[in-house]
């Protein structure tokens, strides 16, 4: 399915007033999506976790509609409270899918969003939001649309999330969700995620991830600037080529349920996409003293122990840290006495995915 796919299907009758809620996690990228084309559509295929505890909760609120205009009429409230810095970016999300949800603009309406973890943790807040968000909306359809079907309301989810944060339709289906179209994954889209469809071994069905807070500030580059960053970049296309690579090898490895070849892969990717923007022009360097100094602390133990750990990072300094259910009463301490320390005012959020 395609843009065309998921334009609104006109009824005579307007959805009701009142709230439509929903939630949405966060995610994890095992393969990474960095450089896009087009409206939001990615250059290489992706591959990620769904967080189980990370998430966002959205209300929608419909109100009749005073002003008779062809505009969008809304506000956003974080936390209970109106958040005007957020509504440049709800509008410009609600002006690129017009052509698939119109009835917003019949209404004004209130935006009420919370999450369950801190705001600028370094976790994919954006990706959860507008997860939750196209959830939300999708709802509304469905309520003056009821004959739509599970599997296009699922993809039509997805395409709206995308439509708001690239990464957010990787956060509206599965447990291990891959976007991204890709020769040897039946059914992948650049359209929208789908879950995985393949056999995953039992090693890799409880994970956990304790994300390491190392800064919790506003992040130095944002996502949209990262990616465009990409475009001449001189390492582009083999970047993108190492990702579909990389997808390949680690269908084999969700098979097997090799843990070695699993950490060496995610690990890679994420100091691959760190090492993107470090040869960019101009060049960010979005790693910490602490990250670097956590990461050897990794390998460290992992090597001394031989205990199946590994890590990951997205576009900051925040160290994701993986391992199976089974390496929880050797990690557990070793984060308490080794890593906390490296952490803003020792925090640490412990997250899990399973499936």
């Amino acid at each position: 399915m395609q843009n065309q796919d998921f334009i609104y299907k006109v009824t005579p009758v307007l959805p009701e007033l009142g709230k439509y809620s929903s939630e949405a996690p966060s995610n994890i990228a095992l393969v990474k999506y960095w450089g896009k084309y087009g409206e939001q559509l990615p250059k290489n295929t992706s591959i990620s976790y769904t967080l189980e505890e990370c998430k966002t909760k959205t209300e929608v609120v419909l109100k009749k509609k005073i002003k008779a205009d062809n505009q969008f009429h809304f506000e956003v409230f974080f936390e209970g409270k109106r958040k005007v810095s957020f509504e440049p970016k709800i509008d410009v999300f609600l002006k690129r899918i017009e052509t698939y949800v119109p009835f917003l603009k019949s209404f004004e309406f209130e935006i009420h969003t919370k999450n369950t973890f801190p705001h600028s943790s370094g976790i994919a807040s954006s990706a959860s939001g507008m997860a939750a968000l196209a959830k939300c909306f999708m709802k509304i359809e469905a309520s003056v649309s009821p004959e739509i079907s599970n599997v296009y309301s699922e993809h039509k989810t997805s395409f709206l999330a995308r439509l708001g944060s690239g990464s957010a339709c990787r956060s509206t289906g599965g447990k291990l969700v891959v976007w991204g179209e890709h020769k040897e994954i039946e059914g992948s889209s650049s359209f929208y995620g789908i879950d995985y469809p393949y056999e995953v071994h039992s090693n890799f069905r409880l994970f956990k991830d304790s994300i390491l807070l190392i800064d919790e500030g506003q992040k130095q580059v944002s996502s949209s600037l990262g990616h465009n960053l990409m475009h001449n970049h001189p390492f582009a296309e083999q970047r993108f080529q190492q990702a579909d690579n990389n997808i390949t090898k680690l269908i084999s490895i969700l098979t097997s349920g090799d843990y070695e070849a699993f950490f060496a892969l995610v690990e890679s990717e994420a100091l691959s996409l760190h090492a993107m923007m470090m040869t960019s022009s101009p060049y960010f360097i979005l790693m910490q003293p602490n990250t670097l100094q956590v990461i050897e602390k990794i390998w460290e133990f992992r090597k001394k122990e031989n205990v199946h750990l590994g890590f990951t990072l997205d576009a900051g300094a925040n160290v994701h840290l993986l391992y199976p259910e089974s390496s929880d009463p050797m990690v557990r301490p070793f984060i308490d006495s080794q890593l906390l320390s490296f952490c803003v005012n020792n925090k640490v959020i412990h997250d899990q995915i399973q499936f």
